[in-house]
């Protein structure tokens, strides 16, 4: 013990020890890179010391206003480079960043609003009516409306309130910042999505995003000035810290306020864009654009994609393409992905549509993690064998500090020293981990479980299926039986009768789908898939 005593005479000191923050990336950046350009949205380009002037600017003038250390500041805001300062300048005056989903309904964002007692909301003007209505229906103070206008995709002010431009006027481009003196102090409030219920607020600390943002660089394989296309909205996981991450190495954060094909290919093909992060309808999106929407380019570009398991025939056909997709996992309480999937050299000599299915994989943790793993109901290791499932639980830095004034879920969440995720699934022998399901999308048919992700996956095999998802329908016979919502490509056909021999012929009876309904998915704002929307209709058929 004595060397963890004060007895040696080794002490922390100003020195050798600084709270580990993501604040520290753009002080170092100012310094290391103040003319290589930090964030590009249409018109707008701004270099590294441009971007940290702006950043001290909203740190002062929020100060000035009245925002403390501790306070809670909301943003809803698309993926602008007011976002990406909100980013920073938020914690760089001591207070909490609440980055709140753009397609909430005002009565989820009034909750939010008044769990967090935010003090100022920063609202693009195209959800000013949201905001208004929830800050009408709050029960408690009512948070001050900073409006951000975006003239270029055709939202001008509405002259009703402060604008974004007028606080930055107000503040000081040489103000110090406010950084932590302890890297467990809060960073970053985000909610989730709130679909049993009211939404629980995840707590991020500066800690937990600094390391984030060190081992996504490792994993991520990544070098000196990427150019990086924000498509995850940075209302999700702030990001997946990513741009929190990005001036660590004096990278350009290029904005995308609409998520299109065309959009994807112009800044790959006009921009130079490197890495984007994804969910797998994105993929999708690229694979199936029209040719006029695309634009060749002559580089690789990195692709981290999450959400449910990509289909092995979509990550094929994106790879010819030009894209190297890495399979990641992870939740809103581990402020993103933290897992990977880890290639194998061994698997270079696989068939094209076995690469595919490995690179599906959640993969093996990530730098940032102590493990993930795979434990059944007594919180034990289930056997590597990829066949037995359990659930996945995970101990790191970058899992949350809790659940905001949910003392109980949050203990919950916390049982047997790890963080449940909810998440099922089975492990391989090299460790590497495979979504089964969630707990609640498991369908017990005749006492068999049945896997929607597997249906999913033989379903997105098809040709003419660009995207699918498959729920439990009840049934008088067996309890429940899969039922599948399908979007068919551009121009393609299929009737049911096809694709239900298409299951059959790949799977067993019990698991192939008794009925199939063409439709447009209801999705959320990162692109998943409301599975709760369509269990409804299933539950009404």
């Amino acid at each position: 013990m004595g060397w963890m005593s004060d007895e040696t005479g080794l002490e922390k000191c100003a020195a050798n020890y600084v709270p580990l923050t993501p604040l520290s990336h753009l002080n170092r950046a100012r310094a290391v890179f103040p003319d290589r350009e930090a964030v590009v949205y249409g018109t707008t380009r701004r270099s590294y010391a441009e971007y940290h002037a702006r950043v001290s600017r909203l740190a002062s003038a929020l100060a000035k206003r009245g925002v403390i250390p501790g306070d809670v500041v909301s943003t809803v805001i698309p993926n602008l480079p007011a976002q990406a300062e909100a980013h920073f300048g938020v914690p760089a005056c001591g207070a909490v960043l609440n980055t709140i989903n753009t397609r909430l309904d005002a009565g989820t964002v009034a909750y939010i609003f008044d769990h967090g007692a935010a003090k100022v909301v920063l609202c693009d003007t195209q959800f000013l009516p949201m905001v208004e209505a929830a800050k009408a229906a709050c029960k408690g103070d009512r948070p001050i409306i900073i409006e951000v206008p975006d003239e270029q995709a055709g939202y001008p002010a509405t002259g009703r309130f402060p604008t974004y431009e007028k606080l930055l006027a107000e503040g000081d481009p040489a103000a110090p910042w406010h950084m932590p003196e302890d890297e467990w102090e809060s960073l970053a409030l985000n909610y989730t999505s709130g679909t049993t219920g009211r939404p629980k607020g995840v707590v991020y600390h500066h800690r937990g995003a600094y390391l984030m943002t060190m081992g996504t660089v490792i994993s991520w394989r990544m070098q000196l000035y990427p150019k990086f296309l924000a498509i995850v909205p940075l209302f999700h996981c702030n990001g997946w810290n990513h741009t929190w991450m990005m001036p660590v190495l004096g990278g350009t954060v290029h904005c995308c306020r609409d998520v299109t094909a065309e959009a994807i290919y112009s800044a790959i093909a006009d921009e130079g864009v490197t890495h984007f992060g994804g969910a797998p309808i994105v993929l999708n999106m690229i694979v199936n654009a029209p040719e006029a929407e695309r634009k060749s380019f002559d580089h690789l570009v990195e692709v981290f994609t999450a959400g449910a398991p990509p289909a092995p025939t979509t990550l094929a056909a994106i790879e010819a393409l030009g894209f190297n997709v890495t399979h990641v996992y992870g939740l809103t309480e581990t402020y993103g992905h933290i897992t990977e999937c880890l290639w194998n050299p061994d698997w270079d000599t696989q068939p094209d549509a076995d690469k595919a299915a490995l690179k599906s994989r959640q993969g093996l943790p990530m730098p940032m993690m102590e493990y993930v793993t795979v434990v059944d109901d007594q919180n034990e290791q289930v056997p590597m064998d990829k066949t037995t499932q359990g659930e996945i639980v995970m101990r790191g830095n970058s899992v949350m500090k809790g659940y905001y004034k949910n003392p109980e879920a949050t203990e919950e969440a916390f049982a047997g020293g790890h963080f449940h995720s909810g998440d099922i699934a089975i492990q391989h022998a090299d460790g590497h981990i495979q979504i089964a399901d969630r707990a609640k999308d498991i369908i017990i048919s005749g006492g068999e479980n049945v896997s929607s992700v597997e249906v999913e996956s033989v379903l997105m095999s098809h040709p003419a299926v660009s995207l699918c998802a498959v729920v439990a329908k009840p049934d008088d016979t067996w309890g429940e039986v899969p039922c599948a919502f399908v979007e068919l490509k551009s121009g393609a056909t299929a009737t049911e009768a096809d694709l239900i021999a298409h299951v059959r012929a790949q799977l067993a009876g019990f698991k192939t789908p008794k009925q199939v309904l063409f439709q447009d998915l209801p999705k959320t704002s990162t692109g998943k898939i409301q599975k709760f929307e369509l269990r409804k209709q299933a539950k009404d058929l």
